[in-house]
This record gives structure tokens, C-alpha cells and sequence, in this order.
């Protein structure tokens, strides 16, 4: 090749390198197709029209070894068309190795390099895979090349198919790779359809900018609408201007002489004239505005076509995977994937691939049987193995489903029990669905053993990570006996995300609609207190309520509404309510990264801007359920008032601080429903903190409690110089005249027996002690 060529032998090896790939998946897919049909015409044209047009490619940028692996391919595609060959199991296998070696040609890197004996091994087993010719057929024939590379290459009548593989080879490898010029007997063979098209490269990020940019063309352009609409609001006055001069000359053209009507006249004529040349202009702007959204509105989904692909875009390889695991298991399993054109965003496709590679080993090594289990059990023994891609309800959904064993819900119970996540009475409890949550948990198998490909329990929780982090979800469905499907729901696309707008704060905040399981609004006096928190009941159970404000660190309004706007988050380990101002509706908003110098902010995921140019901040609920866990914790969480009026929050303030979850809601409903407000805390230590972070009037005690019984909390308080002149009252079983002595000389002002307690006995003693609420 001269020196003066187009194209450097640098460049031509990446051509090459990029048709290898286009081609070894066409070839890929051939086979795989050869497989289950071995005589299919049209796989064995395609197989050999891509080996051919490999050995052509490799030819021209002089790797002689790719020629050499190519022409094998295409003399024994050319055999089995020809009906000399039969092409068998071990033909694919060997085959699909070729394509293994082709990938490989012209490689830099000296631990990739093809060497001249794998070719030859590769030859070898190729001539020695299958069983013999069909009856009729010259086995030595079987295999020999359809036409003469060269006249040193053409084999004797009486050479059997191995040595005329390994001959030709050997003479491949030996010749010269000839001019570009000298090829022109070679037939023109036309390019696979993804090949001849024109592709260009552009860098990731570029599409980013690209989209942030069209996002920003869509938001500048809808200003126009709001202004168009203030140009009718001055044309509507302006008309009744002219309204009031028309009303003005009506009224005084009898009293004003002819000069001072004349110009009032001329002052109506150029009212007139402006009004109709607004209009005119207004009408204008309303079309520009139009078009201008149109035509920004096609920008923005056009740069975000850019980033979506086709699904079976991240498909190429498994088909081969699954072929290969299936015979190393000896399994026979059909593999099938539908929904291949579907659209994915791109940087949802690249998530896609270890989590699909765990449920397709999950499926083939965990769920389908061997041909002889399936017969016994009535079964095909080809199993079926379904990858399926689609789009609904705006979401992407992905499944993994198979014909096989499914799983034994009794032997998922039984494991369960052993690793000890549940007793035997709550894993009787348990239904199907809830037992198959367990499979999800990092580390959980059913597997007693580990091999290379299952048994350490992290398939399955690797994939419900990757969901979580893609704010998507895991959903599992099993029929025992007759296979298990996975299916991923997951965005459609990471650029662009449909969420809940709400204000907190006077500031606009959204959630992920995905992740968002509820909005309510809740009347206040369904708030309730349950160890010493507040919660309200949803779904048939209690569920937590936070705010909002405390933690984001945003203002409490001044004025509480009637209701509490409520956003209800988290999954089956955690839920809680989070209030807020009120709901501003939905939003599809095109997410904006935030600026790397900022870090990671604690609870927001990313930015955004509204149709106004308003920014929004996108909340992270995984980590915003984290904050609210360790407020928790703490014992930190702040309360949403629990009336809408601001001067309830003056009512007379109780502690109480008991172990026992009877007494102590008897005790609050009581007290609350008199009206005094009340908080609790579960013992002494908890009640201890309590009384350091907040004002309370009254303290209400047990005595016998963990951590801290009632007589040590009671001591504490009155040596408190803060703390002394809060009243303390006791209600405990004890009832002996020492137990009252020692309550009262620890500083008690008030000593109730739990055997005599009756409601109005309680709140009299609350009364005589503070007053009324």
C-alpha cells in the first residue's frame, strides 16, 4: 500500500475493526439460527456473505490471518450450502469460536494477538466437529474450498477435509495480501444494511449539552406567551381609553367650540389608528409565539431522540451467552427477545448490562431443568428463555421470564427460617409475594453451595441496587412449577423525568413521580402520637410524618393551612409522610446535573427549570429517607401542629413518660381530648431528653421503666434549677404507702395509683395541678 493512499494503515485498521463487529453479530446471529435449522438458506447466505465479505476486508488491510479464519468460515458455510455438510452443534461451537478469533485480528495489544498455531487448532477441530457427511457424499469433499485462493491452495481428490483445511490455512497465512487494484475478480458483495449507512460520532456529553441547551430554547420560548398576553391586558385598555375620549366628545360636543372639538376629534382618529396597529403587531406576536414554541418543542425532542437507542442495542451479546451457558449446563434452551426496536436512553441502556447478565445466569443455572427433568414433567425438552423490552404507562419495562422450576415457596420459607431473618411464626405468616421480596436481600441464595456462576446471593440484589439507583423498581412473579418472571420498571429516560412539584418553604421542590407512592392532603386531627412520634394511618397501619421544612432546612410558614399536604414515600422497609406547603401539580422537567463543585448535596439529586425559568431542585428521596431515619434516631423529628389555628400551639404542654404502650395512649387521648397538647416518650431516658428540648407544664411519670425509672427521672428534674418548678405526677401499680412516701420524697407533687385509676380521676389531678388547657 503507497505511501500516498487516502487512508493510513492506522485508520484502515479501525474500519476494520468496526465492520468486524457489525459482521461477527450478523455471523453470530446466523449461527445461532443454524443451530435450530441447520439448512435454513437464508442464515447460511447471510453467514457466508459476512464471512466473505471479513475475508475481503481483512485482504485489503493485509491480515493475512483474518483472511485465513474467514475463508474456513465461508468454505464450510459453502459446503452446507451445497449440501455436503451437515452442520451440527460442534460446527456451531467451532464456528462461533472463528467469530471469537475474527474480533481479534489486528489487535495491538500483544495478550490479544492471534498466533499462527491457534489458527491451526482452529482448522483442526473445525475439520473434526460433527459427525460424517450425509450417505451419498464425499467426505472429502465436505469442506474443501468452492474456488482456489491460490494455485498452491487447490487440494487432491484423495486429501481428507482436515488436511485440506490445515493446507489452506497454511497457504493463506504464507501468501500476500494483493493491491486493491488486483481484486477486481472478486465478486462485490453488498455490506450489511447497519454498515453502508452514514454514522458520525459525537462525543456524550455534547449530546448533553446539546439537550440542556434545546431545554432552555423551550423554556426562553414559552416566555413569549405571558408577554403576548400582557400586549392584550394594554390593548384592552388602551380600547377603553378610546371608549372614554368617544363618551368625552359625545358629551361635550355641544359645549365645546369647533377648535377644541377638532382636536379631540384628531385624538380619537390617532387612538384608533394605535389601537389598530396593536392589534396588528399583537396578532403578529401571537403567530411568532407559535412558531417559535413549534419550532423549539421539535428541537428539544429531536436532541433528546439523540440520546435514545434501540434495545437491541445491549441484546447483541446474550444470545450467544445464553447458548453457551445452556450447553455448559446441558440444557437445551430456545432464547428469545422481543421488543428489540423499543427506545431506550442511552444512559439507562448502559446500566442494563451486568443486571440482565444476573437474570439470564439466574434463569438458566437457578429455574430451567435438564431435557430429561422436562420430559419427566411432561415438559418440552427445549426450554423457552423470554428478554422482553416495552414501553408503558410512561414506563420502560423490562422482563426476564422462563418455562422452567420456578420456585418452591416452602423451601424459600424454610431458608428464610435458617438464615434466621424471621421466626417460624411470622415466616408462616408471610405470603407468596412477601417471601419472594427475600430474594432481593444482599447475600440471600437458596443455593447450599457456591459455584463459578450462583451461590453468593448477589445476582438479584445487584440488580434491585441498579433499579434503585435508575429510580426504578424490582417486581418478581413465580408459579411454582412452571417458571418465575423478573421485570425491571424503570424510566424511560434519565434525561427527562415526570415529577411532583410542591412548595416548601415559598421555594418549589419536586419528587420523583416514580418514587412517590401517594399525595394526600390530611386533616390535622388525624394526626396521631405514637411512640413519641406523629403518625397518621395509611394503608390500614400507622406510617410516620415528617416535615419538610425541618429537613431541608426551609421556613415554616406563618399560617397553617386547614390541611397537610402530604407526599408519601419509601417501599416495604420504610415509609413516611412528608409535609409540605401544598401541591403545585406535575411537571415533566429536563434534569440539569448540578455543578460538580458543590459536591453532593445533602437530599437533592439534581436541578431543573419550569416552563417560567423558575428553578427547581429535585428532591433524593433514597437519601432523603435516610435523613429521616437518623432523625429518628435521634428522637429530633419536629412536629406538624396539630391545629390550624397558631394560637393552639399555646395550650398547656404535658410529658408523659411510660413503658407501656396501653397506658400511655389511654393517658395522651385523655389528655388530648380535654385539649391539653401532650408528648410522650417510651422511659425515663427518653422523657429526659424530651424535657431538654422543649417547654412542658406538667410531667406525667411512671415508675418501673428501662433505662431510667420514674424516681431517678423525678429526682433530676427537681434538682434542675431549669426544670424544679415543673409539676411531676406519678401513676404507677404500686400502690403501698412506702411507694408513695418514696415518690414523694423524691419530689413528686402528685402520687396516682394505676389500681384506682379511672379517666376524670387523672384529669382532675391535671387540672388541680396546672388548670385547664
Amino acid at each position: 500500500m503507497s505511501t500516498d493512499d487516502d487512508l493510513s494503515r492506522g485508520s484502515l485498521l479501525a474500519l476494520f475493526h468496526e465492520e468486524a463487529q457489525t459482521q461477527a453479530r450478523a455471523l453470530a446471529d446466523g449461527l445461532l439460527a443454524l443451530e435450530h435449522a441447520p439448512s435454513d438458506p437464508a442464515a447460511l447466505e447471510a453467514c457466508m456473505r459476512a464471512a466473505h465479505s471479513l475475508k475481503g476486508a481483512a485482504r485489503i488491510v493485509g491480515l493475512s490471518d483474518g483472511v485465513a479464519i474467514a475463508h474456513l468460515m465461508e468454505e464450510c458455510f459453502t459446503a452446507a450450502q451445497r449440501g455436503m455438510l451437515t452442520l451440527e452443534p460442534a460446527h456451531i461451537d467451532e464456528l462461533l469460536a472463528g467469530v471469537d478469533l475474527l474480533l481479534r485480528v489486528g489487535q495491538m495489544e500483544p495478550s490479544r494477538a492471534i498466533t499462527r498455531a491457534e489458527i491451526d487448532a482452529f482448522a483442526t477441530r473445525l475439520a473434526g466437529a460433527g459427525s460424517p457427511s450425509p450417505a451419498g457424499a464425499d467426505p472429502s469433499t465436505s469442506v474443501t474450498p468452492a474456488r482456489p485462493v491460490a494455485p498452491s491452495a487447490t487440494p487432491a481428490h484423495d486429501e481428507t477435509a482436515e488436511a485440506a483445511l490445515l493446507r489452506t490455512a497454511h497457504a493463506l497465512l504464507q501468501a500476500e495480501a494483493p493491491a486493491p487494484a488486483k481484486l477486481a475478480h472478486e465478486p462485490a458483495e453488498p455490506r450489511a444494511p447497519g454498515v453502508s449507512n452514514p454514522m458520525l460520532r459525537v462525543r456524550a456529553d455534547h449530546l448533553d449539552k446539546l439537550l440542556s441547551l434545546a431545554g432552555e430554547s423551550l423554556v426562553e420560548a414559552r416566555w413569549l406567551k405571558p408577554f403576548a398576553e400582557s400586549m392584550q391586558r394594554i390593548k384592552r385598555l388602551q380600547r377603553e381609553a378610546a371608549r372614554t375620549v368617544d363618551n368625552c366628545y359625545d358629551s361635550l360636543v355641544k359645549s365645546l367650540e369647533t377648535p377644541a372639538l377638532a382636536v379631540l376629534d384628531e385624538v380619537r382618529q390617532t387612538l384608533g389608528h394605535m389601537q389598530q396597529l396593536l392589534g396588528a403587531r399583537i396578532d403578529e406576536l401571537d403567530g411568532f409565539d407559535r412558531r417559535s414554541t413549534h419550532l423549539a418543542q421539535q428541537l428539544y425532542d429531536e436532541a433528546l431522540q439523540c440520546r435514545m437507542r434501540p434495545f437491541g442495542d445491549a441484546t447483541r451479546a446474550y444470545p450467544r451467552i445464553v447458548r453457551d451457558l445452556a450447553r455448559s449446563l446441558g440444557k437445551s434452551v430456545r432464547f428469545v427477545v422481543v421488543g428489540e426496536s423499543t427506545q431506550v436512553d442511552r444512559d439507562v441502556l448502559d446500566q442494563l448490562d451486568a443486571p440482565l447478565g444476573h437474570l439470564l445466569r439466574n434463569a438458566l443455572d437457578h429455574g430451567i431443568e435438564t431435557p430429561d427433568e422436562r420430559r419427566s414433567l411432561g415438559k418440552p425438552a427445549e426450554a423457552v428463555l423470554t428478554l422482553e423490552a416495552r414501553h408503558s404507562a410512561g414506563k420502560l419495562l423490562i422482563s426476564v421470564s422462563d418455562d422452567g422450576a420456578g420456585i418452591d415457596p416452602e423451601r424459600l420459607r424454610a431458608a428464610v427460617i435458617a438464615r434466621r431473618l424471621a421466626d417460624e411464626t411470622t415466616a408462616a405468616r408471610l405470603s407468596h409475594q412477601e417471601l419472594l421480596e427475600f430474594l432481593l436481600l444482599p447475600g440471600f441464595t437458596l443455593r447450599e453451595q457456591v459455584t463459578d456462576l450462583s451461590g453468593r446471593g448477589v445476582g438479584l440484589d445487584a440488580v434491585h441496587e441498579m433499579a434503585k439507583a435508575l429510580r426504578g423498581a424490582v417486581r418478581l412473579f413465580n408459579e411454582p412449577g412452571q417458571g418465575m418472571r423478573v421485570v425491571l420498571q424503570l424510566p424511560l429516560t434519565l434525561s427527562v423525568m415526570r415529577a411532583l412539584l410542591v412548595q416548601i418553604g415559598g421555594e418549589a421542590y419536586a419528587f420523583p413521580l416514580a418514587r412517590v407512592r401517594r399525595t394526600l392532603e390530611l386533616d390535622r386531627d388525624a394526626i396521631d402520637m405514637l411512640e413519641g412520634q406523629q403518625h397518621f394511618m395509611f394503608e390500614g397501619r400507622p406510617v410516620g410524618l415528617v416535615t419538610a421544612h425541618q429537613l431541608l432546612g426551609a421556613q415554616a410558614p406563618g399560617q397553617a393551612r386547614a390541611g397537610v399536604a402530604v407526599v408519601v414515600v419509601g417501599d416495604e422497609h420504610g415509609t413516611y409522610g412528608v409535609a409540605v406547603d401544598r401541591f403545585l401539580g406535575e411537571r415533566t422537567l429536563v434534569l440539569q446535573p448540578l455543578d460538580r463543585r458543590l459536591g453532593k448535596i445533602k437530599d437533592i439529586a439534581a436541578g431543573a427549570l419550569m416552563e417560567n425559568g423558575d428553578a427547581v431542585l429535585i428532591i433524593d428521596v433514597e437519601d432523603l429517607l435516610r435523613s429521616v431515619e437518623k432523625l429518628v434516631r435521634g428522637g429530633q423529628l419536629d412536629k406538624v401542629r396539630r391545629t390550624q389555628d397558631a394560637a393552639a400551639q399555646q395550650r398547656k404542654h404535658v410529658l408523659i413518660v411510660e413503658d407501656s404502650l396501653t397506658v400511655r395512649e389511654l393517658e395522651r387521648k385523655l389528655l388530648e381530648k380535654r385539649g391539653y397538647a401532650v408528648t410522650v416518650a417510651v422511659d425515663g431516658m427518653d422523657g429526659w431528653n424530651a424535657l431538654r428540648g422543649a417547654h412542658f407544664d406538667l410531667v406525667v411519670t411512671d415508675i418501673d421503666m428501662p433505662r431510667m425509672d420514674g424516681i431517678e427521672l423525678v429526682s433530676l428534674i427537681k434538682r434542675d434549677t431549669a426544670l424544679r418548678n415543673v409539676p411531676v405526677m406519678i401513676v404507677s401499680y404500686k400502690d403501698r404507702d412506702e411507694d408513695r412516701r418514696q415518690g414523694l420524697d423524691a419530689g413528686a407533687d402528685y402520687y396516682l395509683a394505676k389500681g384506682s385509676f379511672h379517666d376524670e380521676a387523672l384529669l382532675d389531678a391535671v387540672t388541680e395541678l396546672i388548670g385547664e388547657a
